[in-house]
């Protein structure tokens, strides 16, 4: 291989998206299936509420968190403000309130473990032993 075209595949290796890049695994309940993005981005929005049958109840880390912020645009592809925007509006005409905010990764598992239905993300390099991923990005 040619002494330049090193430096130039390790640039592009850098500056390309990668599958894992943002390191953010979405958990659920131990009866809860594998999920697709769409459905994510639809259970996080209130526009659905269960799996398969399985009612789902979907818990957030709290505003300004990083691993909150990954995964709100890695996931949803929006920012703190239009997440929050949006529901505030849903809040307003009745159509819902915002998943549950719990203050760290800890008790994000501690609640997916314990609630069947349950959802909620963590930053993927946190993973302890036999938790249920449904998704990773």
């Amino acid at each position: 291989m040619h002494a330049r075209t090193i430096p130039l595949l390790l640039l592009l290796l850098l500056a390309a998206p990668s599958a894992v890049a943002d390191g953010i695994a979405l958990i659920g309940h131990e009866a809860l299936p594998k999920t697709d993005l769409g459905l994510i981005r639809r259970l996080y929005t209130g526009k659905v509420v269960e799996i398969r049958g399985i009612p789902v109840t979907p818990v957030n880390l709290p505003t300004g968190h990083p691993v909150r912020t990954r995964f709100l645009t890695s996931f949803l592809g929006q920012d703190e403000e239009h997440y929050t925007g949006y529901w505030t509006v849903r809040r307003f005409v009745g159509l819902g309130s915002p998943p549950k905010e719990l203050r760290t990764r800890a008790e994000v598992i501690e609640y997916v473990r314990a609630n069947p239905g349950a959802i909620g993300y963590v930053d993927a390099d946190d993973l302890p032993a036999g938790v249920n991923i449904l998704q990773q990005r």
